[in-house]
């Protein structure tokens, strides 16, 4: 299964103030080695399958003890003082700001005869909903999450309109965590309904047809106090009435025996079939579900039809159309097909294939086709950049349509009576345009169109290819200024992921303009384990062959190398989350190829990670601790049992979020306490507790710049961008005070 709602990497930000010092710290250079705060190594030690496996920093798992908690503010106070001294974060600062202070518009979306879509004037903490009864008309706000709180700890993370547009449905995340909470207000009036739905991760809810209520995911309540800890389970499909205790909805569905089973809920247009993809823990969201179809119109007890079981590939929904309700399936099909079934023919008669599987792949991870105007609109990738087709329904193709350039594709969604969608353009130097489509003249006209205070004239962007460990061709793009010289001296920040068959496709993001800006070179590589080439190129690198990951990562910054673009003292690695654990396993097994790495929110411990929070659900792309084979693959590559005493490893800076459900922050405690004993070099090994944030990061802009400003200073020091040397050294003083 896939998450129904995820945070919008270009408004994500973040800072809260600086901790004031308490302890004094040598300035940060190449030539002293910092002086670690000290983490207690215990005598722990486990047996797993006859392998004796040493976990001296078990004790971090324990977020609340007194211990972990004066490891964590020791760690901050080191990494706060460092990267608030480091020359030339004010003015990357400033000019970070200034980036990112653009107008952005979210895609629109309709409901009724009312149109919303979002809008940040630019330095806006969140993004404001506006409502309007045409598109020429002037909007009115809808609903300002800015309201919530001064801070920005209450952030929206998702809206869902009622059919009629009379009321929405607004999703609230506390600091940055996963738990979700759902709000109801009329859109006309602003009133609140006084109702909230608790206790929601990763999927949105669906109204129903009627606007009575709707239906909506939830887990078990955690008990208080360990809501970072708590493992996904219990997870069932609710009704809930509008006006009435939330305390008091009806399970409308669950698997018992099951507990570690999810549901996502969908719709069909006209609302007769409540259709429930389920992901089972051993596989999670990572690529085949089950899918049920509740009869609504039905007498109680609601009869449920099994439409997919067994668990066998992909069903991702696409929509429905005169009764038949239409999937994207990886169902002997890696690339992907789309299959239409009618839930009411008999057993054998159900199944209509609509559209075959192409040489291009269905991107299976996310809404990749909606029915809009009575036909089929596709998104597909080819050469992971964005492709979009529409189909008849009875799978003859219609129109492609042209696309302003090369680059990455989001929206076109819809229901099945409307004549327009939307969707949204955007590369790695194109900031992000919304676009109308109409589906009667096949015309795309500019509906919103930002100004970015930076010379896209001066900028370029380019795709390479290059041969892995295996000769495998990985495609990478390189983003770069025009006059660049290949003469082995750009400093390079090369990125990837390589997981869950998610695939990494080229995004705007306001930061990266300023480390071009600096005369860096930002490279994008499309490693196996995504799913850039569909569902083959993912299983590729699963499980026991996850080891092809990291060689593809390997191989393309050594082709960075050896084709003069940089060298490896001007070579940087980012990752996060599957990336994070990316980056921290390439750097235990090749310390050499680098000079600096971000590892962002990573996965660390794999003997671990199926204990706190998702980690259950992610099996199925890593493998399990608990089988012999997989046990043996995984302690091979995870970082936390690779670091090495006594190795040179490169600056190294470790980012995670104290609300992070999603990747429990002992992950990256522990690694970062392994990798400070073990440092031989002088480079320094940071560990970054970001205040109020979670696994998509802190959710204000303010937070973003912030975030920018501290990862790219790190980088321009580690990396030797720093033009004058011996610069003074900033005051030490809480940023809010040194901006006055």
């Amino acid at each position: 299964m896939r998450l129904a709602y995820r945070y919008d990497p270009s408004t994500l930000v973040a800072a809260a103030l600086l901790l004031a010092l308490t302890v004094s710290v040598s300035p940060p250079t190449r030539a002293t080695p910092l002086e670690y705060p000290p983490a207690e190594k215990t005598g722990v030690v486990e047996s797993h399958f006859g392998t004796p496996v040493a976990d001296p920093y078990r004790w971090l798992e324990d977020l609340d003890s007194s211990a972990t908690q004066t490891f964590v503010q020791a760690q901050s106070r080191l990494a706060d003082h460092y990267l608030g001294s480091l020359r030339g974060r004010p003015a990357l600062r400033e000019r970070l700001a200034r980036l990112f202070s653009f107008d952005r518009f979210g895609t629109p979306f309709h409901a009724g005869s009312q149109y919303f879509y979002t809008h940040n004037s630019g330095l806006q903490n969140q993004s404001v909903l506006y409502r309007t009864d045409r598109l020429s008309g002037h909007p009115t706000v809808s609903f300002d999450p800015n309201a919530l709180s001064s801070d920005g700890h209450l952030a929206v993370v998702g809206y869902v309109p009622s059919h009629s547009g009379e009321w929405l449905a607004y999703g609230v995340s506390v600091s940055g965590s996963d738990w979700t909470e759902w709000h109801i207000r009329q859109t006309i009036t602003g009133r609140e309904l006084p109702e909230v739905i608790r206790y929601t991760k990763y999927y949105a809810p669906v109204f129903s047809k009627d606007d009575l209520g709707l239906y909506y995911s939830a887990f078990k309540a955690p008990v208080s106090g360990t809501e970072l800890e708590a493992q996904d389970i219990d997870n069932a499909v609710y009704y809930h009435r509008l006006g009435t205790d939330a305390a008091m909805d009806a399970k409308v569905f669950d698997q018992p025996g099951h507990s570690d089973w999810q549901y996502e809920p969908h719709l069909s247009d006209d609302g007769r079939w409540l259709v429930i993809a389920a992901g089972e823990g051993e596989v999670g969201d990572k690529g085949v579900e089950n899918i049920y179809a509740i009869d609504t119109s039905s007498p109680q007890p609601l009869a449920t039809q099994v439409i997919f079981d067994g668990f066998r590939a992909a069903y991702v929904w696409v929509g429905s159309d005169q009764g038949e309700l239409y999937f994207v399936t990886t169902n002997e099909a890696p690339n992907g097909q789309v299959v239409a079934i009618d839930p009411t023919a008999t057993a054998g008669h159900r199944e209509r294939h609509v559209i075959p599987e192409g040489e291009d792949a269905i991107a299976i991870t996310e809404k990749s086709a909606a029915i809009v105007d009575h036909r089929l609109i596709v998104k597909s990738l080819h050469d992971a950049h964005s492709q979009v087709s529409i189909y008849n329904l009875d799978g003859t193709l219609h129109q492609i349509i042209a696309l302003p350039g090369v680059g990455t594709v989001h929206g076109f969604d819809g229901q099945s009576q409307d004549t327009e969608s939307f969707y949204t353009f955007t590369d790695l130097i194109t900031p992000p345009t919304v676009y109308h489509y109409d589906m009667k003249t096949g015309r795309s006209t500019v509906f919103k169109s930002p100004r970015v205070a930076f010379n896209r004239a001066e900028l370029e962007e380019h795709q390479v290819f290059y041969a892995s460990k295996d000769g495998t061709r990985i495609p990478m793009l390189l983003a770069y200024k025009k006059d660049l010289k290949q003469n082995g001296k750009n400093p390079v920040l090369l990125y990837a992921y390589g997981g869950f068959g998610i695939p990494t496709l080229p995004l705007f993001n306001a930061a990266h303009i300023a480390w071009l800006e600096k005369g860096g070179i930002y490279a994008m590589a499309n490693i196996r384990g995504g799913g850039e080439y569909g569902d083959a190129w993912h299983r590729q690198a699963i499980r026991e062959h996850k080891q092809i990951v990291f060689d593809d990562f390997i191989a393309a910054g050594e082709w960075l190398i050896n084709q003069h673009y940089t060298t490896t003292a001007k070579l940087a690695i980012e990752g996060r989350s599957n990336g994070g654990l990316l980056v921290g396993a390439c750097i235990t097994q090749r310390p050499d190829l680098y000079s600096a790495a971000i590892a962002q929110v990573g996965v660390m411990d794999m003997l671990r990670f199926d204990r706190f929070g998702q980690g259950a659900g992610w099996t199925g792309d890593y493998g399990s601790p608990q089988e012999p084979a997989e046990f043996q693959s995984l302690l091979a590559y995870s970082p936390v049992h690779n670091v090495k005493l006594g190795q040179r490893y490169p600056a190294t800076l470790i980012v995670t979020g104290d609300h992070d459900t999603r990747v429990m922050p002992m992950h990256s405690f522990k690694f970062a306490a392994a990798m400070q004993a073990a440092q031989s070099a002088s480079a320094p090994i940071l560990l970054m507790i970001e205040k109020s944030s979670g696994h998509g990061g802190g959710p204000t802009v303010t937070q973003a710049i912030d975030q920018a400003a501290d990862i790219y200073s790190f980088l321009i020091e580690n990396l030797g961008m720093n033009a004058a040397h011996g610069s003074p050294k900033r005051p030490l003083v809480p940023t809010a005070l040194a901006a006055h």
